[in-house]
């Protein structure tokens, strides 16, 4: 089987710009993949979203922790951030139409063989296991009362999984490793505090892609939310959150070829 003409784009974070660029150097005969984070912290967050929705179906979106965030505002379910640029959205006419769209997208999608979270996959979950414990979290944010539930999504703990965790701390283990997953402590559990390169990593954590007995080490996964890692790969995983917001560069990693593609936000 050949391989797939799919171009993986990193964090947008509303860098409605370099989002614009980079597309016009993706040919119009690819899929167009997007790891999440699509909006916050940029300038044109709204536009973005426009951009990504009028590629039709040539686009796959996974969702972000900026992302649940923006729903998680208009819910009234969180408060505003002060560095927070989501007001385009918010304030616009159409903006039930947007978050609806958003709150339709996955937070896992496997095609091709290929696997596209936001931040990462625990260690312990197979690949089929991923894909049903990202659909937990998919069937809350496209349920009708995903409003009242946003309220009870956020927070830190519990910060290890089990097997038989369920209601709301089991769907918070979920959304934390698929939109804010960095590290784990030597118990396995999930650690929030560092964001920092790789060289000071502490010695009592681990990259979650790098963790011994991983059991998605065969299916090839794409990944965003690491900006200090920037882009980077190892054991079958590659990072492509290049930190485009910090003044960087927005890329997008061509599967067939491994062609990288880079724009400015300009």
């Amino acid at each position: 089987m050949s391989a797939p003409n799919v171009y993986i784009i990193g964090d947008v974070q509303g860098c409605a710009n370099a989002l614009r660029q980079l597309l016009a150097q993706i040919p119009t005969d690819a899929d167009v993949w997007f790891c999440g984070d699509l909006v916050n912290r940029g300038s044109g967050s709204l536009n973005v979203l426009q951009q990504i929705h009028a590629l039709g179906n040539r686009a796959r979106v996974v969702l972000g922790n900026h992302d649940i965030h923006l729903l998680a505002v208009a819910a009234n379910a969180r408060s505003r951030g002060k560095s927070d640029t989501i007001d385009d959205i918010l304030t616009a006419p159409d903006a039930r139409f947007w978050l609806d769209w958003l709150r339709a997208q996955p937070v896992a999608h496997f095609e091709h063989g290929i696997l596209m979270v936001h931040a990462g996959v625990l260690p312990q979950w197979t690949l089929t296991e991923t894909l049903q414990n990202a659909r937990e979290l998919e069937q809350l944010l496209q349920s009708d009362d995903y409003e009242l539930r946003l309220q009870t999504l956020f927070g830190n703990e519990p910060n290890h999984w089990h097997d038989d965790l369920q209601g709301i701390e089991r769907v918070r283990v979920i959304t934390n490793t698929f939109t804010r997953m960095r590290t784990l402590d030597a118990s396995g559990g999930l650690d929030f505090k560092f964001k920092s390169e790789l060289a000071d990593l502490p010695a009592h954590l681990t990259p979650w892609f790098d963790a011994p007995n991983r059991q998605t080490h065969a299916t090839p996964i794409f990944f965003g939310h690491w900006s200090a890692l920037g882009l980077h790969s190892s054991n079958n995983t590659t990072c492509l959150d290049t930190g485009c917001i910090w003044g960087r560069d927005l890329t997008a990693y061509h599967v067939a070829s491994g062609q990288i593609v880079t724009a400015e936000e300009k």
